[in-house]
């Protein structure tokens, strides 16, 4: 009896080694992947929003799924070059003219002159750069050391996004036999369960993307207009680039303040405050009334759940965590209301009517 026990022990606690050692090696196992697998998300979140329009495309206009996927594939690249084009084009020609200039630029910040030698001068900083001007210049030349690094990280950068798009392509071209497979698996209860999680989830993140760019619009819009008003020149291709820094959940707004308080106070100082001031107001508006009240119509979240949510997955996984918080939290919903409890009504006994 007792070797008996003694085995049973023995083989529980292997059971239990071997968990703990699966589980190691699975965390070590995705974290060593970890880069792939944040890909492979991305991708999946972009696949689901473009699947809706594929499945209309070939259903009103083409037969085949090759190519619908790939004509919305197109289309989408296509406003995308577009998008870049209205912003860089006019950066980059903006940048030449400042090239031509800086020579005379540099000469009137040193005696406090110009746009930027006033904002100097007034901000007391002139005589400390002059008199820390070799140290500056140490800075500079530390600045060429990284280049390699900057190299790597935007080839990496190239890399993921082409690895995206291909991901993206092929779940969405393969998603009809994805599905097909899946629900062959199962009863009849668990593939009409199974097709509607997969509609829900399609709702959750096109009504994500949908809310994340009607703020975008609203953010853009609103700089535009302030910076008409103040007189900041190339109005129109800031606002864009802020309205495009807007999609990112809670960061975007902070990022579209610097780019446009910076060129509000290349213009003049109370230009740059006056831009800076309107951000400081419109963040909080945004993080605290807009984007709680419309992702939780979009999404069907509660507003205290979209900001909890984007909070918590901000500060675990950064900008990854904040860009797909909002639609894991639906999905999250969907998934307890799948899966979780059921209230059952209670309906009084004679006796308890009595």
């Amino acid at each position: 009896m007792r070797d008996a026990d003694d085995r049973s022990t023995a083989r529980r606690a292997a059971i239990v080694i071997g968990l703990v050692l699966a589980t190691v090696f699975g965390l070590a196992l995705i974290w060593a992947t970890r880069r792939v697998l944040v890909w492979a998300v991305i991708a999946a979140f972009f696949a689901v929003a473009l699947k809706p329009l594929v499945d209309g495309v070939q259903r009103r206009f083409l037969r085949r799924r090759t190519l619908a996927t790939l004509v919305v594939f197109l289309a989408a690249f296509g406003v995308l070059t577009a998008l870049i084009a209205v912003i860089f084009l006019p950066l980059v020609d903006e940048l030449g003219r400042f090239a031509e200039r800086a020579p005379e630029l540099l000469r009137e910040t040193r005696v406090g002159q110009g746009p930027v030698g006033e904002v100097l001068e007034r901000l007391r900083l002139r005589r400390y750069l002059a008199g820390h001007s070799n140290q500056i210049e140490q800075y500079g030349d530390q600045l060429h050391e990284p280049v390699v690094g900057l190299v790597r990280r935007v080839l990496e950068t190239l890399v993921g996004l082409i690895t995206v798009i291909v991901l993206a392509y092929l779940m969405v071209l393969e998603a009809p036999r994805i599905t097909a497979g899946v629900t062959a698996l199962l009863s009849d209860r668990a593939a009409s369960r199974a097709r509607r999680i997969g509609r829900g989830v399609t709702r959750v993140v096109t009504g994500y993307l949908t809310g994340n760019l009607l703020i975008s619009v609203i953010c853009g819009a609103l700089t535009f207009l302030v910076l008409v008003l103040t007189g900041v020149p190339f109005a129109g291709v800031i606002a864009l680039l802020v309205a495009i820094a807007d999609l990112l959940p809670l960061v975007g707004a902070t990022l579209g303040a610097i780019l446009a308080g910076g060129a509000g106070f290349l213009h003049s100082p109370t230009t740059g405050i006056v831009v800076l001031v309107f951000f400081v107001i419109y963040q909080q508006v945004e993080n605290h009334l807009l984007q709680p009240v419309i992702m939780a119509r979009a999404v069907r979240l509660n507003p205290l759940t979209v900001l909890v949510s984007a909070l918590f997955a901000a500060e675990l996984a950064g900008l990854i965590g904040a860009l797909l918080a909002i639609p894991v939290a639906g999905i999250g919903q969907l998934l307890l209301r799948e899966f979780g409890p059921r209230r059952k009504s209670r309906r009084p006994r004679p006796a308890d009517e009595s």
